[in-house]
């Protein structure tokens, strides 16, 4: 269901929040604590009991050691994608060490069923306008080799990786060096093909989540880590040869998007923003990943070079397993932010692709001149780019069709609609263009720097 998307002031969210905090909602549990993965999955259960209208549960699939990953969906339609109703993700525990996101997006779940019910209605509009996916835990095979230390006495690196010992941030197929070839060869600027047998080389966690990102349209994303506290955006991958002791910046076309989307959690964040902590200084704590160092094969690379998934990495706490009684403290200075973030999927322009006959047009490009990165329409014809305020001319193609240009203006508050009526092309204009990419790119192995993402 569609409503007019407007954001309420933040002081009504911190009042509605902290009387639900004082509350005896069963949703709740035993307040704050840390989740072993039953405790986890009967914790996401009682969401799903208090708001079973709001909520569905789903697995995308199972870790090394069989574990479900199980996704928490809010939506006033659950498991129905809705047109022109964006798809938006939070991922958390992908390092099975960095446990702060899992138990975050367990008690935001608790937080907006609470809220919700409670008729918030910043929660209610945010619920009924977008699709809501949270998966809590990537790693949970990790997580137990980590949570049998505790956080006494966990390590930097014990339960880090899956029960491979593999570090699944470091586990996706590298479309960044196909990306910087293309950049050379005026090549494909979006949706990047994946290697040959791809499947038969990453990770079964990494697997669900790819298989995952191809059966949603996803928007907007966030990966939750710990070991810092800053918002890193893409790309993580240097463009130039790594040099022992140098960081190079490397900037996506939608740098001043993501630089937008990291300040919009910094700020948010009761002290991200002040820059100092852990030891490190980030202005307005923030960073671009490749100027902090270069990671190749991450997960928040691969969701903007092969889904219309723009993500960033929420690094969110200096000790990657804080004690039990440090979770209130660090759940009240990332609430407002994990809301503010989230609304973020509602900025820039959403529209339908149609044909002649009012047909939908799914995988039609919609390209906005001056940024050299497209997204495509989903299953629906339905279409979402997020862009900051601005004027802009797009126009939206696919095979078979004649391209249509419109210009738009795109305020700061709801995302403007913007639809496409595509001809069908004369026949001798029916050659559509292809962009043929190396498949069996590899790239030099070299050594990783195991940083908190």
């Amino acid at each position: 269901m569609q409503q007019r998307w407007t954001l309420l002031p933040r002081l009504l969210m911190g009042l509605l929040a902290a009387a639900s905090a004082s509350s005896s909602s069963s949703s709740s549990g035993a307040d704050f604590q840390h989740h072993r993965y039953e405790e986890m999955v009967r914790a996401l259960y009682s969401v799903h009991s208090e708001c079973p209208y709001i909520t569905r549960i789903y697995s995308i699939g199972r870790s090394v050691e069989g574990r479900h990953l199980y996704v928490l969906e809010f939506s006033d339609n659950p498991g129905i994608h809705e047109e022109l109703e964006p798809e938006f993700k939070y991922v958390g525990n992908m390092h099975g060490n960095e446990v702060l996101g899992r138990e975050l997006l367990i008690k935001f779940s608790q937080f907006l069923c609470e809220e919700y019910r409670a008729g918030n209605q910043r929660i209610t509009r945010l619920i009924h306008d977008t699709r809501i996916h949270i998966l809590p835990s990537m790693n949970p095979d990790g997580y137990e080799v980590a949570a049998r230390q505790g956080p006494e006495f966990n390590g930097y690196l014990v339960g880090r990786g899956n029960a491979r010992e593999i570090d699944l941030n470091r586990n996706f197929p590298d479309l960044n060096a196909l990306m910087y070839y293309y950049e050379k060869t005026n090549g494909r600027n979006h949706h990047l093909p994946l290697p040959d047998n791809w499947e038969h080389q990453v990770e079964p966690e990494t697997l669900a989540v790819i298989k995952w990102m191809q059966n949603y349209n996803f928007i907007l994303s966030a990966n939750l880590h710990g070991g810092a506290v800053v918002a890193n955006y893409p790309f993580d991958r240097s463009r130039d040869p790594r040099i022992r002791g140098r960081t190079t910046y490397a900037a996506t076309p939608d740098d001043k998007l993501f630089r937008k989307l990291a300040r919009t959690y910094s700020y948010a964040h009761s002290w991200m923003h002040k820059g100092w902590n852990c030891g490190d200084f980030f202005d307005e704590g923030i960073t671009n990943g490749a100027s902090w160092y270069s990671l190749s094969k991450g997960m928040q690379d691969f969701n903007y070079l092969y889904t219309n998934c723009f993500e960033i990495t929420l690094e969110l706490s200096c000790d990657k397993f804080p004690p039990a009684d440090a979770l209130p403290r660090e759940w009240l200075g990332n609430r407002e932010a994990l809301v503010s973030y989230l609304e973020q999927v509602h900025h820039g322009i959403k529209g339908m692709v149609y044909d002649e006959n009012n047909n939908p047009i799914p995988k039609a490009e919609i390209s906005v001149s001056g940024i050299s990165h497209d997204v495509t329409s989903g299953a629906n014809g339905d279409y979402f780019r997020l862009l900051l305020p601005g004027t802009y001319t797009v126009t939206a193609s696919a095979a078979g069709y004649l391209p249509y240009t419109s210009t738009v203006t795109v305020g700061p508050a709801e995302a403007i609609q913007l639809h496409f009526h595509l001809k069908t092309a004369p026949k001798q204009n029916l050659k559509a263009k292809h962009h043929h990419g190396k498949k069996n790119l590899s790239s030099p192995k070299a050594p990783l720097k195991l940083g908190p993402r």
